[in-house]
């Protein structure tokens, strides 16, 4: 499994030979200008919830690679109404695809779409892949629902949001590890814009004094599972 940031959000995730775009937020982010997103593989499209900073990109890199866009019940209907390949699910149900098996978890945020309508009830994803099982967490807090995780899957790596603001921050992003008993965290969602600014070298620090391991990619760069 190889994982590639994109900057803010945005992972791609190869398995074997397909390939997943989660979060596409890239042409509207200035630190991710040297991403091409007509460059960009995607067969599958995995949505967290609705707000600009996760979907501005969806329908350009859908309509040119025909990627099924996997999300709640809501987003999915709306891509699906313009005539994309869609895929719809809710809290606590999975779905064995091609490429493993995904389940739809509870994240506290909220979610609607830049024109304000409904974009239902934001989610993280659980993918268990033959050899690897990563949780992307989406935008959320610090919630007790992340425990639940932990008796089903055994993780090798979370990807979890850390700029705080609108989400967790270092501090909680270090107990939610404790929670999913996972100690190998690729932070997201952190130096877009003001609000999320962090400190690189304190992060780390803080995620190494409970001998846990936090990675914070530089954008376009990969890491293998």
């Amino acid at each position: 499994m190889k994982i590639t940031f994109y900057g803010h959000a945005c992972l791609g995730i190869q398995i074997e030979d397909i390939s997943i775009l989660v979060d596409p937020f890239i042409t509207g982010n200035p630190k991710a200008s040297h991403i091409d997103i007509n460059a960009l593989k995607a067969d599958f499209i995995l949505l967290t919830h609705a707000h600009q900073d996760h979907i501005l990109d969806v329908e350009a890199i859908a309509k040119r690679t025909d990627a099924v866009i996997v999300s709640n019940y809501e987003i999915a209907t709306h891509y699906g109404n313009k005539g994309f390949q869609s895929h719809p699910m809710n809290h606590g149900g999975s779905w064995d695809f091609e490429f493993g098996m995904v389940k739809y978890v509870n994240a506290i945020h909220s979610s609607s779409f830049p024109d304000g309508s409904y974009g239902g009830q934001p989610g993280g994803f659980i993918i268990e892949s033959e050899r690897k099982n990563i949780y992307i967490a989406g935008d959320t807090a610090l919630t007790m629902d992340m425990k639940l995780i932990p008796l089903r899957t055994k993780l090798d790596l979370a990807v979890l949001p850390i700029g705080s603001n609108f989400t967790m921050d270092v501090e909680d992003a270090i107990i939610a590890s404790d929670f999913i008993e996972c100690d190998k965290v690729l932070g997201c969602h952190y130096d877009t814009f003001g609000y999320i600014e962090i400190n690189h070298e304190e992060a780390k620090r803080k995620f190494f004094n409970k001998d846990k391991d936090l990675m914070l990619l530089e954008i376009g760069e990969s890491i293998e599972l």
